[in-house]
């Protein structure tokens, strides 16, 4: 009896979603494809994947409408017979199966291209189909790709490009970190309301719980994005590289926000700021497009000409132009990156201010207190200590923003290897657990480790 209870269960999990707008999608035989739809289910989930096969065949043949689970189930077991049994037959399954799928259900084509890709991988398909998938997979919605896909097809990219189209592969990272950061940007927001409930004393629902939880796993994911894509174009994205092609291609683009934007922030992430180009190509971004962001960038170019006064002006008139609280922090910290100590600092917090959990001002915050270590330490332990401030912002850093825990860690192992050792507290008759100033103008107290 409670198997039976069971089986109803699950027809009407799998069909129930099925039914929306009172479609009928299960064929001219519905019992039946609601029927083999349950079995198929449950074998798969025992992995019988054998087993399946002939209830799931049905229902492919006779209702591909019914359930996404005719092709989830479908690829584990298409993949099971291409290990077991027919390899030429169950890699056309496959590819049959991914093809419906994408007829039937065209929703969420980044991921389903992406995983496409990923069986092909499993059945020994081409480099070339492989990437064929990918690049579709890309082209449809990059962030639905796994990490792994996203690197295979960025270094196929880079590979392809490297020495004949140097613009396209810049290009293609531009597109995937900025669709990845359109996405951390959303979830985000997403989280912020959940904790701002949870902040406030109410009680979270399991839904919300669950959310805030699977929240956290793709922030941590989608952080890991970026270190993957500059670890390949490292080699590519060289001053000696970026220098000579924005010159060439400046005139055509001059009055081109986007390319001057993207051009702009790559110079200066990489630290070739030093060629004239630079700040032309920075006034011909303020000049197409007077943004707030244009306007830090702008504000950067007169602190160097001295032009403090001026440069301050701008700096606040992006502030003030900015209405978004997320944009507004980006901005004051992006202003903070320019600075150093405590007027990185200063800014730093401000951007906290609008945005409390923006880890990568708590990791710029650790990074100045580490570089600060000799000047606000007067002896060894007090200048130890300074980095056990820096490994609390670190550790901050990754508590509100799993975007960045990888980032943070690296943080957190290099400064944490600078901590006092025991024989030093101990000659200096400093227990552990007690509490310790740090000097200067950090002024924070920290347990001793």
């Amino acid at each position: 009896m409670k198997r039976i209870t069971k089986l109803v269960m699950v027809i009407f999990l799998l069909t129930g979603i099925s039914t929306v707008n009172g479609q009928d999608k299960y064929g001219t035989e519905p019992k039946k494809c609601q029927q083999n739809l349950s079995l198929f289910h449950e074998s798969v989930k025992a992995k019988n994947f054998e087993g399946a096969y002939e209830n799931w065949k049905w229902c492919f043949d006779n209702c591909p409408k019914a359930s996404l689970y005719v092709y989830s189930d479908g690829i584990k077991i298409a993949e099971n017979r291409y290990k077991t049994g027919d390899k030429t037959a169950a890699a056309k399954l496959i590819n049959d199966i991914y093809t419906q799928r994408i007829k039937h259900f065209p929703k969420n084509l980044g991921k389903v291209y992406s995983d496409w890709a990923k069986s092909l991988i499993k059945i020994g398909a081409t480099k070339d189909q492989v990437f064929e998938k990918l690049d579709t997979a890309f082209k449809a919605d990059p962030t639905g790709m796994s990490i792994k896909n996203l690197a295979n097809f960025f270094q196929e990219v880079t590979d392809r490009n490297k020495d004949t189209n140097v613009q396209k592969v810049f290009d293609t990272y531009d597109d995937v970190v900025e669709g990845v950061n359109n996405k951390i940007d959303k979830l985000t927001k997403q989280s912020d309301v959940i904790n701002a409930k949870d902040s406030l004393g109410k009680t979270l629902t399991s839904k919300e719980v669950k959310k805030r939880k699977n929240i956290g796993i793709n922030l941590t994911a989608l952080g890991q994005v970026e270190g993957v894509l500059d670890r390949i174009i490292s080699k590519v994205a060289t001053c000696d590289r970026l220098i000579p092609l924005y010159q060439k291609n400046f005139e055509a683009h001059k009055t081109d926000s986007k390319w001057l934007r993207r051009a702009v922030s790559r110079l200066f992430s990489k630290e070739c700021t030093e060629d004239a180009l630079y700040p032309k190509m920075v006034e011909a971004w303020v000049t197409s497009d007077p943004s707030p962001k244009a306007y830090i960038f702008y504000a950067g170019i007169l602190e160097k000409r001295d032009e403090k006064k001026k440069a301050l002006e701008f700096r606040k008139k992006a502030i003030d132009l900015e209405t978004d609280p997320y944009k507004k922090a980006d901005y004051l910290y992006r202003i903070a990156r320019t600075m150093y100590g405590s007027s990185a600092v200063s800014y730093a917090r401000k951007a906290l201010k609008h945005r409390p959990n923006m880890g990568k001002a708590y990791l710029l915050i650790a990074r100045m207190y580490a570089k600060s270590a000799n000047s606000c330490g007067t002896d060894e332990i007090s200048k130890r200590m300074v980095y056990v401030a820096a490994v609390n912002k670190a550790r901050r850093a990754k508590a509100v923003d799993p975007s960045i825990t990888s980032k943070a860690n690296g943080h957190i192992r290099s400064y944490s290897a600078q901590f006092p050792s025991k024989k030093i507290l101990f000659v200096a008759g400093v227990k552990s657990g007690s509490r310790h100033k740090v000097g200067c103008w950090i002024g924070e107290t920290v347990t001793v480790p």
